[in-house]
């Protein structure tokens, strides 16, 4: 297939987000909106997960890219959003449009065989304007109660050092009476969280999944890697300055804890390739809404880009991070299908773009709601470790749940 890519004068935010949260592919971080729009125009399999054989970067630079040039992400890319379970399944959706717009103005369209049918496509958009709704059913998995005692009952394993953290997570499912709008849902979480990256992309089985990540896995820029994992958090009151609750997180024992295990891991599987890593003696302060979470920058550089791994290389190094998995990885896996009661789906998997140059920036999909009509699914786990409390860190996941389904509906959960 043939595409092209163009300069074009800025475009309304506002529009191009509606675009692409509603029937396309939408990944939005503070510097940079990214929308896929229009036809599928080629879909990529990963039958293994990403432990499969499938060269997705080759199968993107076999694309004829022609016309203006531009900077990574701006030509022949596919959007993701994978499964927690690095076996199973996954899918990466080529996009008949595709839109970057830096916040400084400048954008590129890459369209399929030079269309201009993206025009009509931007200018038939109407606008998000549902209101959150009261909830018509809600069901816990597991119930509050029980995640306490699935707490209780990994913090005991913890204890005769059997796993070094484990994150284990519940899911509240429910209805709504009117079909959900998921550009709706992004608008308001795009104001509500606006240091977060948007996203909202289809599923294979018919779902969307909608959120707003604060924590990037990787981005991957020709040799060099940044990652920002985060791990540890605190509930931050409404109505409070929260410079108090930012310094007990920085002296937390538990949360420095938590989050120390999560960087060692992130840059031992790094050592694997890279030579030059580089990671924040300590860790700063990620606030947000209503909570402040643990995090550190890590960098890493290859010498050469003919040694540098792709961003889906980098995703099989990392993916689960110990932010959402645990310490030791299969162990902590094994508890996690054990205590959680159904699967994970796509929550706590890897979101994001790649191109044809193996450049792509890759998020946790975390604080997401799946949505279907009037149903939708949302996930919120916390970090357990040795020092853990059920109780509080069955609030953490009570207020993680309020701030995602905030978006859909008008009462707390």
């Amino acid at each position: 297939m043939k595409f092209t890519r163009r300069r074009l004068e800025p475009l309304r935010a506002e529009v191009l987000r509606t675009l692409g949260a509603r029937d396309g592919w939408l990944v939005e971080t503070p510097e940079v909106l990214r929308v896929g729009f229009g036809q599928l125009a080629e879909r990529i399999t990963l039958a293994g997960g990403l432990d499969t054989t499938t060269d997705a970067v080759a199968a993107l630079a076999r694309h004829e890219l022609t016309g203006d040039s531009g900077p990574a992400g701006t030509g022949v890319v596919a959007y993701s959003t994978l499964p927690y379970d690095r076996l199973a399944p996954g899918e990466m959706h080529l996009a008949q449009f595709s839109i970057a717009q830096q916040t400084n103005g400048e954008t590129w369209i890459t369209a399929l065989n030079d269309s201009g049918e993206w025009r009509a496509l931007y200018d038939a958009v109407s606008p998000a304007l549902q209101e959150t709704q009261s909830p018509r059913s809600l069901t816990y998995q597991p119930t509050p109660e029980e995640y306490a005692h699935h707490v209780a009952l990994a913090v005991e394993i913890l204890r005769r050092k059997e796993i070094d953290k484990v994150v284990l997570a519940r899911a509240v499912l429910g209805s709504v009476p009117e079909v959900i709008d998921a550009a709706a849902l992004a608008q308001r979480l795009k104001i509500r969280e606006p240091i977060c990256t948007l996203y909202s992309l289809p599923l294979a089985d018919g779902r969307r999944f909608v959120g707003a990540s604060p924590e990037l896995l990787v981005r991957r820029t020709g040799t060099e890697i940044l990652c920002h994992p985060l791990a540890g958090t605190i509930t931050l009151p409404p109505n409070v300055a929260p410079d108090d609750y930012q310094t007990w997180l920085l002296g937390s024992t538990k949360n420095l804890h938590e989050h120390g295990v999560v960087v060692d891991e992130i840059v031992r599987n790094l050592s694997q390739v890279y030579d030059d890593i580089t990671a924040d003696a300590e860790p700063s302060i990620v606030t947000l809404r209503t909570v402040a979470h643990l995090g550190t920058w890590i960098s890493a550089r290859c010498r050469h880009l003919d040694e540098a791994p792709d961003a889906l290389e980098v995703l099989r190094l990392l993916h689960p991070t110990a932010a959402v998995g645990g310490i030791p990885q299969e162990s902590a896996y094994e508890l996690i299908r054990r205590l959680e009661e159904h699967d994970r789906g796509n929550f706590a998997g890897p979101l994001g773009w790649i191109d044809a140059q193996g450049d792509g920036e890759w998020w946790i999909a975390l604080r997401g709601v799946l949505i279907a009509g009037r149903a939708f699914e949302a996930w919120a786990g916390a970090g357990i470790v040795s020092e853990s409390d059920p109780i509080a860190e069955r609030e953490e996941t009570k207020d993680k749940l309020n701030v995602v389904l905030s978006s859909v509906l008008v009462d707390r959960v």
